[in-house]
C-alpha cells in the first residue's frame, strides 16, 4: 500500500478488521510482526522509541476518538504544549490562531471538563496541527459525537487539512464521510479487500508519502 502526499484516504471496515492497528503501525505506536513501513523513504519499523517520538513530533499529527486532552490544562495550554516541547518560536500566538481556526477563542481558557464533547474534539484537532504535520491520522474522530457536532468537527478537520496540504488518513464507520475522501481503503480480517485508488506503477516519491508492505499485526 502506498499513500502519496496530500491524499485524503478513508479507511473503512467492520470492528476488528485492523483499522486502528493500521494507524498505530503508521504512527509507530505498534510494531508489525512482519513487513515494513516507510515514511518519507525512511524505514521506521526498526527505530527505537526516542527516534519514533521525534518522527511523530516532526511529521505526524494524531486525532483520537476519545480526545486525550490533559485534564489539568486549559484548551489553550493543551494546544501549546507540543510546540513548547519542540521549542517552536511564536508558540503562544500560533496556539491562539489554531483555536481561532476551530472557533474556540472564547473557550480557550476553559478546562476539558468545562467543554462539550464537540469542543474537546476541536481542541484535539487544533493540537494535532500545532507542529504542522505532513501526515494527519484520525481514528474515528467523530465517533463519540452526535451527528451535528460530528459533521462540524469533520468539516473543520478537512478544511484545516486542505489548507495545509497534509496527507490525511481517516478511520471511520461512517460511509457518508468516507465517500468524501479522495480514496477509500476497505479492510477485513487485517487485510485490504478493496482500494478505490491504488497507486499504479512505481507510485509516488513525494516527501510525505508512506508505504506499508506485507503488514500482519494483532487486530484491534
Amino acid at each position: 500500500m502506498t499513500i502519496p502526499t496530500g491524499q485524503f484516504v478513508a479507511v473503512v471496515g467492520p470492528s476488528g478488521s485492523g483499522k486502528s492497528t493500521l494507524l498505530g503501525l503508521v504512527a509507530g505506536l505498534d510494531s508489525p510482526t512482519s513487513g515494513e513501513i516507510r515514511i518519507d523513504g525512511r524505514e521506521i519499523t526498526g527505530l527505537g522509541e526516542d527516534a519514533l517520538a521525534e518522527l511523530r513530533g516532526l511529521k505526524i499529527g494524531i486525532v483520537f476518538q476519545s480526545f486525550h486532552l490533559i485534564p489539568s490544562l486549559t484548551a489553550f495550554e493543551n494546544v501549546l504544549v507540543p510546540m513548547e516541547i519542540a521549542g517552536a518560536r511564536g508558540a503562544q500566538e500560533k496556539a491562539r490562531r489554531l483555536l481561532e481556526d476551530v472557533d474556540l477563542t472564547a473557550r480557550s481558557h476553559h478546562y476539558p471538563s468545562q467543554l462539550s464533547g464537540g469542543e474537546q474534539q476541536r481542541v484535539a484537532i487544533a493540537r494535532a496541527f500545532s507542529n504542522d504535520p505532513s501526515i494527519l491520522l484520525a481514528d474515528e474522530p467523530t465517533g463519540n459525537l452526535d451527528s451535528r457536532n460530528g459533521r462540524h468537527v469533520f468539516d473543520l478537520m478537512i478544511e484545516m487539512n486542505r489548507r495545509r496540504g497534509a496527507t490525511l488518513v481517516l478511520v471511520t464507520h461512517d460511509h457518508e464521510l468516507a465517500a468524501l475522501a479522495d480514496r477509500r481503503i476497505s479492510l477485513r480480517d487485517g487485510r485490504v479487500v478493496a482500494d478505490s485508488g491504488r497507486v499504479a506503477g512505481d507510485g509516488e516519491t513525494a516527501r510525505d508519502e508512506f508505504e506499508a508492505e506485507g503488514l500482519e499485526a494483532a487486530r484491534k
